[in-house]
This record gives C-alpha cells, structure tokens and sequence, in this order.
C-alpha cells in the first residue's frame, strides 16, 4: 500500500510542477493559432511542448491507475 501513496503523491507534484508552467492563450484568435501551429508542429519549442504534454497524460494516467487501484482494494461493504 506504501507504494501506491508514494506513487501518488509523486504523481500529484509532477502534476502541479507541470500545470503552473503552462501559459494558456488569451482569447478564441490565439487558440486557434496555437491549435493550427500545434497540427503542424511548427510551435516554438515543439518538441519541449510535445514532451510536456505526453508527461502531463502520462500523470494523469498513471493517477487514474492509482485510484483504480486503490478502488479495487478498498474492503467491499454489503
């Protein structure tokens, strides 16, 4: 069970250290260029954004891995 806690918790910091670095764009205009830059791999820095991205899902992953975990090993009431 120790484990899967230190998992956890090693999940939710990589997660808010990931999440605080993100800038998100201002308005409808700006998405769309990000989006279309995004499609084409022609951002700035694409392969640190791709990579951020991949760890942003793979956290996320790995957190719903946990808590499907921790469900399956929660005693079962009648």
């Amino acid at each position: 069970m120790k484990p899967m806690i230190a998992l956890l918790a090693a999940a939710l910091a990589l997660s808010a250290v990931l999440g605080g670095c993100a800038k998100e764009p201002d308005n409808a205009v700006e998405k769309a260029v990000e989006n279309t830059k995004d499609a084409l791999d022609v951002r700035d820095h694409e392969k640190l954004k791709d990579a951020g991205e991949e760890a942003k899902d793979a956290v996320k992953d790995a957190a719903d891995g946990v808590k499907d975990e921790v469900k399956d090993a929660a005693p079962k009431s009648n």
